[in-house]
């Protein structure tokens, strides 16, 4: 095998495939990427066995073939490269080794047979669609934060895609919760959507797919399963497993009937909280709203620390409250907000909040309450 390929577009799609590799591998062929050279094309591929990535990019090919090496440290290797380098990759049969050359730079790596590389076999897709990538991004944006990181609620650990009424109209729906919070983001639902299974997007998934579709415009081809879902970007091809476990009712931890609507400036909202929680524990992050008439006064009290209370004015005109929250899911919430006004719906101290978005159509958070 010799291919000859521009450093640039080699880091770039060696950037998109070693971040699914794992620093430490108890199976030594998970350390590597596949790297496989055919028709005027180099084609990468690196797997976990839960995710995989494929990408190919343009180069010239004389002879073909196809080996694998590890994927951190050839990716290490290009980074350090100059700008502009043509990168000469040979590999010969008979030695379990691929050399690079680059100008003056020499390196010799030791490679594994590609017959011992996995392949996550995708099997059948049932439904498939296309999705502007700045839908797909907003998706994620909006709701990545709630995901949950306890590993013993394994089905909270990702985003849950599925199809949903909004009214008279049908939605593609992706709601995160951790127990929490929930956040929920809706569009109106693509062509070839209709009749999917609702699915549980990993979180790193959802994390690769977050930055595969940075700074692209093209849409997105999407293609599910029960057990499978593959995500097509340009050159880039992302296959994973679902998480395989029940997501909850979430729809019954949606207050429908909060009757004290709260209305405040999200810019100096999230400022306040973010100021009066410098002092809070980092254990107890509680912060504590007092509401009377157009009167928001905020604080904590941090026995081991101080205190400290900002007030601000406000939109609201019903009877006074006192509620809790822990101020980081706040300033999580608050940063999501896109338009100048957010809007509370409280009901009671001990009942969930629903916060909306003036400004984003399709966004809507829930938060539980904290005793203070």
């Amino acid at each position: 095998m010799k291919v000859t390929v521009e450093r640039a577009q080699l880091l770039k799609s060696l950037g998109h495939v070693h971040r699914v590799v794992e620093r430490r591998n108890t199976i030594p062929i998970l350390a590597n990427v596949l790297i496989r050279a055919e028709k005027s094309k180099l084609a990468l591929k690196a797997t976990d066995l839960d995710l995989e990535v494929n990408e190919t990019v343009a180069a010239e090919v004389a002879p073909g073939g196809s080996t694998t090496v590890p994927a951190h440290m050839i990716y290490d290797i290009v980074r350090k490269l100059p700008e502009g380098a043509q990168i000469v990759m040979e590999a010969s049969g008979d030695r379990a080794v691929l050399s690079i050359r680059a100008g003056r730079s020499r390196f010799t790596l030791q490679t594994l047979p590609e017959s011992d590389f996995p392949d996550l076999n995708a099997g059948e897709m049932s439904h498939g669609f296309k999705i502007a990538a700045a839908d797909l991004k907003r998706m994620i944006d909006k709701t990545q934060f709630a995901i949950s990181t306890e590993e013993t609620r394994y089905y909270l650990n990702g985003i849950y895609l599925h199809t949903a009424t909004a009214g008279k109209s049908e939605t593609l729906r992706a709601v995160a919760t951790d127990g929490h919070r929930l956040a929920q983001y809706e569009i109106p639902l693509p062509a070839g959507a209709k009749g999917m299974p609702g699915v549980i997007v990993p979180r790193k998934t959802v994390s690769e797919v977050q930055r595969l579709i940075e700074d692209t415009e093209a849409d997105v081809s999407v293609e599910l399963s029960q057990a499978k879902i593959r995500f097509s970007i340009g050159d880039v091809v992302l296959t994973s497993k679902l998480i395989d476990g029940t997501f909850p009712d979430y729809a019954r931890v949606i207050p429908l009937g909060n009757d004290k609507e709260l209305k405040v400036d999200k810019a100096e909202f999230e400022a306040a909280v973010d100021r009066v929680s410098t002092v809070s524990s980092e254990r107890g992050r509680a912060v504590k709203l007092s509401l009377t008439g157009g009167r928001l006064t905020l604080s904590v009290t941090n026995p081991d620390s101080g205190s400290a209370t900002e007030e601000i004015e406000v939109e609201y005109d019903s009877d006074p409250l006192d509620i809790g929250f822990n101020s980081r899911y706040l300033l999580d919430i608050a940063s999501q907000i896109e338009g100048e006004t957010a809007i509370l719906k409280l009901a009671d101290p001990g009942s969930p909040t629903l916060i909306r978005d003036k400004d984003a159509k399709g966004a809507l958070y829930v938060l539980m309450p904290m005793r203070v």
